[in-house]
């Protein structure tokens, strides 16, 4: 389980949403399957370049750039590839 997981929320299917969709940082990572505090440290390094909005203090990210960015990371077996 997430460590920012909130058995209340409901679960995220990025596929049931609008492209033009704000999640925060908590449904965001949820659908990630990855923390918050994951989500923190690739937005301050730069890492894996995921597109994010800031509003104020607040962070969101898109659902269609959501969508991209794995896509971007979608592969298929190669063969030979470990």
């Amino acid at each position: 389980m997430l460590q920012d997981q909130n058995p209340k929320r409901p679960l995220v299917d990025l596929d049931a949403l609008p492209d033009s969709k704000l999640l925060d940082k908590i449904d965001t990572a949820e659908a990630l399957g990855v923390s918050t505090g994951t989500l923190s440290v690739w937005r301050s390094t730069g890492r894996h370049k995921l597109p994010f909005v800031k509003v104020g203090r607040k962070v969101f990210y898109r659902v269609g750039d959501l969508r991209a960015w794995l896509d971007k990371r979608t592969h298929t077996v190669v063969e030979g590839w470990k």
